[in-house]
């Protein structure tokens, strides 16, 4: 897959949420910079301040913190089609709290966050594709996820994984996932065994 390949993928992804025009494809395909991360390359450190997005066409990140005992939490997974970032560290221009790390090498069409807000009130179609993304995955899925892990059992939370991100088991160590449900991988041994 060539670069054009990747670039016509992403606008393909992006006709879920609305038509762009010429002119609004044109200029947000003049910010898209093709980037290959290594498994465990950074695309974002902890205490970075963010400028970039990343539209990931292969490959797969997690979104990390490290909480106050020193444990390594994962917060969120970015496969193929997500757009990966810290959101709000971008917006405010402060320090990120999380870093997001490559699991898989990685294939990535970047562009400045900043320059894309820009366009967001130059093009409408693209403010209509910006919202509605958001709208999908930082607050129609975030909500569900924070009650159940709050409130549901460890076995719950595994199952929901399952249903989230069907195609990442295989692709993830027990430890990450133990991670992402704020679990032991030893606990997560034994949900796993269970439901042998």
């Amino acid at each position: 897959m060539n670069d054009n390949d990747i670039i016509e993928q992403f606008f393909e992804q992006v006709k879920e949420y609305v038509i762009l025009s010429a002119g609004a494809k044109g200029d947000w395909a003049s910010l898209l910079k093709l980037r290959v991360y290594e498994k465990g390359d950074y695309f974002i450190r902890l205490g970075q301040i963010p400028r970039k997005t990343a539209y990931v066409a292969r490959g797969l990140f997690s979104q990390y913190y490290i909480d106050e005992a020193g444990n390594y939490v994962i917060k969120n997974f970015f496969p193929e089609g997500r757009l990966a970032g810290s959101v709000p560290a971008t917006l405010t221009g402060k320090e990120s709290p999380f870093a997001i790390e490559a699991l898989e090498k990685a294939t990535v069409l970047e562009f400045d966050f900043l320059k894309f807000k820009k366009l967001v009130r130059k093009h409408p179609c693209i403010a209509d594709a910006y919202i509605q993304y958001m709208e999908k995955y930082w607050v129609i899925e975030k909500e569900p996820d924070e009650i159940s892990f709050r409130n549901d059992t460890a076995a719950a939370r595994y199952r929901d994984f399952l249903i989230k991100y069907p195609r990442l088991v295989k692709r993830l160590k027990k430890h990450h996932i133990a991670s992402y449900l704020g679990i032991t991988p030893t606990q997560l041994s034994r949900i796993l065994f269970a439901n042998k």
